[in-house]
């Protein structure tokens, strides 16, 4: 299998058995011995599919298919990470309540939102990371203060540049690192999709608070094709398909990002590689724009040599990109002078300065 068919396949794993079409592709391939495994191991684990691979396929006869060996390792992998999810929902239901004392409400966002209400079968199939929430913007000072009052502390001293959310926070004996959120999407797109434009359609599930089901769709693209410039790198992110895929289950892919007219052709054309890489049943809006971004995307899919320059240069110039507008901001806004003037002076930062231009 090369790279695409590996992705392809994967992706297609990950709708079973609610796709009947992708099961029939999927079953053939598997029962036809026409599957790398090793490869499939690889890219799932590169995407942070590789526990959800598991649980979708456990949920078929198809599991019987695969090598003992792989089926054992992906079974303890994903009780591993079910435990872990689990610590992760305690750690998150104490948050909840500790907030709610004080009148204040999280709307919980992304991975963990997704398990606390449900849209997983099984807690082990989704690898999860921070705990993130949102709260209204009069209480984002007070939030930080109640969560350093019991025990969450800064990862790190030093001084950060400012963005979405608060600097991560973490707590002797809990698992996961909370952001908390005064933004959902990076500059200049704030005012796209923010409190003010959710709150009305927040969703409340056993005392928990989350965005609609179309804003969860909308955010799950957000925080791929915005937040981590996958828009410029024209790339897909399984996991994040695979929360739109769930999602898409509820409501209608393009009709949840309809509304988003400043940022809509991005959020559409991850839906376009979800169209084609996850699942036909995935809705988007065909026009230039989405027609032109797939094409691109199949160029690369059959050139690893282009698609790993392209990557490398489109990084790079974002880099220099980022380093020129915190200069700029340095002129204007103390919080970059400060950041700038740590970092230029940081003994570890003039050692790899050094050391980079030896």
């Amino acid at each position: 299998m090369n790279y695409k068919e590996t992705l392809f396949f994967i992706g297609r794993c990950l709708t079973i058995p609610e796709d009947e079409q992708n099961f029939k592709e999927v079953s053939h391939l598997i029962k036809t011995n026409q599957v790398d495994w090793d490869e499939v191991v690889k890219l799932s684990s590169a995407h942070y599919v590789f526990t959800t691979l598991y649980c979708r396929l456990l949920n078929t006869d198809l599991i019987a298919f695969l090598p003992e060996e792989l089926v054992s390792y992906m079974k303890h992998l994903t009780e591993i990470n079910r435990d872990r999810n689990q610590q992760i929902i305690e750690q998150a239901t104490e948050l909840n309540l500790l907030l709610r004392q004080y009148n204040i409400s999280p709307i919980f966002l992304k991975g963990t939102g997704n398990l606390l209400e449900g849209l997983y079968k099984d807690f082990g199939e989704r690898m999860v990371g921070d705990i993130d929430f949102i709260i209204r913007p009069e209480d984002y000072e007070p939030t930080i203060k109640i969560l350093k009052k019991y025990e969450y502390k800064k990862v790190h001293d030093h001084p950060q540049l400012p963005g979405k959310h608060y600097p991560k926070l973490v707590k002797d004996g809990s698992i996961a690192s909370v952001e908390i959120h005064k933004e959902m999407v990076k500059e200049p797109f704030e005012s796209s999709f923010n409190y003010g434009t959710i709150q009305n359609q927040v969703i409340t599930i056993n005392n928990f608070s989350f965005l609609g089901y179309e804003d969860q769709l909308a955010l799950s693209i957000i925080a791929k094709q915005i937040n981590d410039d996958g828009q410029y790198f024209n790339t897909i992110s399984l996991r994040n398909a695979y929360d739109v895929f769930c999602l898409s289950q509820k409501v209608d892919a393009q009709t949840s990002i309809r509304k988003l007219e400043q940022i809509f052709d991005p959020l559409n054309n991850f839906l376009a590689l979800c169209n084609l890489v996850v699942s036909e049943t995935i809705t988007y809006q065909k026009n230039q724009e989405s027609t032109q971004y797939l094409g691109t995307f199949n160029e690369l899919l059959h050139d690893a040599k282009s698609r790993k320059e392209r990557y490398k240069k489109r990084k790079r110039k974002l880099l220099w990109k980022m380093r020129f507008e915190i200069i700029v901001k340095s002129f204007y806004k103390k919080e970059y002078r400060v950041w700038l003037l740590y970092t230029i002076t940081s003994r570890r930062w003039l050692q790899a300065k050094f050391k980079s231009d030896s």
